[in-house]
């Protein structure tokens, strides 16, 4: 079987032939010429519409295809100019080129491809090309992409940025996260509150009215826009950064009883000791475990405002089969809401019965519901 008849079955051409191949040697390479078919019309690449030859190059154009066996593979033609009547003299539009690229379609379908598993330098090395190839492959892949994509209705967008040079050197990345579409929307440079705003702007106020929830991180100009463009969606927050705030309120908790308790004349137990309370029990290191077992003689009010970070991982790991409006805004644990309050504040009218939520832990990992606590809650009543 030759080769033309190959890339006849696998890429045909019409209103071209391949011609007889040419195996060069010294190259290392495969010659394929192709010459257009008896009385078929030439495409103007302005109007891409056929139009009147006019005359045809005598040196031929090489365009680079897929390689075979560890052969280059180039198609050689002799371009023609068109007499267009509403565009003039022009250089024919190819079917397997576009414009100056010295690439075909296919081949530059190939080299983006396996640029999204390689680095573009890794890919022009592999298939013995360039990396400028490598790189207008991608570009073409893109703006087709872009072309003829469609956006449809968008439910859930995530939102972060990306440093991607040395300094203060941003880009704000937008994806769909909806369930079973998981794609990039949209790239800006920089992390500003405009370079924001111009992904609305691409979308349009239509698709923003649609978008049910936001993920993002508590970056400000982030959080001002989401809140101006989809005040309608639920804002869900990077769990690393809500750890990052509460770690460090605890710390400063723990600091500030440090001081208190050298003052107030205690023993200095809560010094050194800030990994004991940050990290994990099953991350503590022996001499960790030394200081957490020597600040076991805590006084009752410390232990119960520092002791809410045992639970925060329970917390944070919640299982929310329904996320929506459902959702409660604030949860917290009753034994830590009612720590600090007095009993003027705690003894409230329970006569009303507090508004059901759905319940969103298991029995095992313990009952958390709004700011509005019931009767199950107040210390008269018992708690369990």
């Amino acid at each position: 079987m030759r080769l033309p008849r190959i890339l006849n079955h696998c890429h045909p051409i019409p209103g071209f032939i391949y011609q007889r191949a040419i195996f060069v040697d010294d190259e290392r390479t495969v010659l394929v010429p192709i010459r257009p078919r008896k009385r078929s019309a030439a495409i103007c690449s302005g109007c891409h519409q056929p139009a009147p030859g006019y005359d045809q190059s005598r040196t031929p154009r090489r365009f680079e295809f897929i390689p075979f066996w560890g052969y280059l593979v180039f198609l050689v033609y002799c371009m023609r100019r068109v007499n267009c009547p509403q565009c003039g003299v022009l250089v024919e539009e190819v079917p397997w080129g576009v414009g100056k690229h010295s690439s075909t379609k296919v081949h530059m379908h190939f080299l983006g491809h396996w640029a999204r598993k390689l680095s573009w330098q890794e890919t022009a090395e592999e298939f013995r090309t360039s990396w400028d190839k490598v790189h207008d492959a991608v570009a073409y892949l893109v703006t087709w992409g872009l072309k003829h994509r469609v956006l449809g209705a968008i439910r859930a967008i995530g939102v972060d940025e990306i440093q991607y040079a040395k300094g203060h050197k941003y880009l704000t990345l937008v994806y769909q996260i909806d369930l079973g579409c998981t794609r990039l929307l949209w790239i800006g440079k920089e992390r500003t509150v405009k370079t924001f705003r111009e992904f609305f702007a691409m979308i349009g106020p239509e698709v923003s009215a649609k978008i049910e929830f936001v993920c993002s991180d508590m970056w400000k100009p982030y959080l001002g826009v989401i809140r101006k463009k989809c005040f309608q969606a639920l804002n869900i927050l990077d769990r690393f950064h809500i750890v990052a705030k509460i770690n460090k309120a605890l710390d400063d908790v723990r600091s500030a009883e440090a001081r208190r308790m050298q003052r107030e004349g205690y023993a200095p137990v809560l010094k050194h000791s800030r990994w004991c309370l940050l990290k994990r029990p099953e991350n503590l290191t022996v001499k960790t475990k030394a200081e957490t077992e020597r600040s076991g003689a805590l006084q009752p009010p410390e232990r119960s405002r520092l002791s809410a970070q045992r639970r925060l991982p329970a917390t944070l790991e919640l299982r929310v089969h329904r996320v929506g409006r459902q959702v409660p805004r604030r949860m917290v644990s009753p034994g830590d809401a009612l720590a600090d309050r007095t009993a003027e504040e705690s003894c409230q009218n329970f006569t009303r019965p507090p508004p059901a939520h759905p319940q969103l832990l298991s029995r095992a990992e313990g009952v958390f519901q709004r700011g509005n606590r019931g009767p199950h809650c107040c210390p008269k009543h018992g708690q369990k």
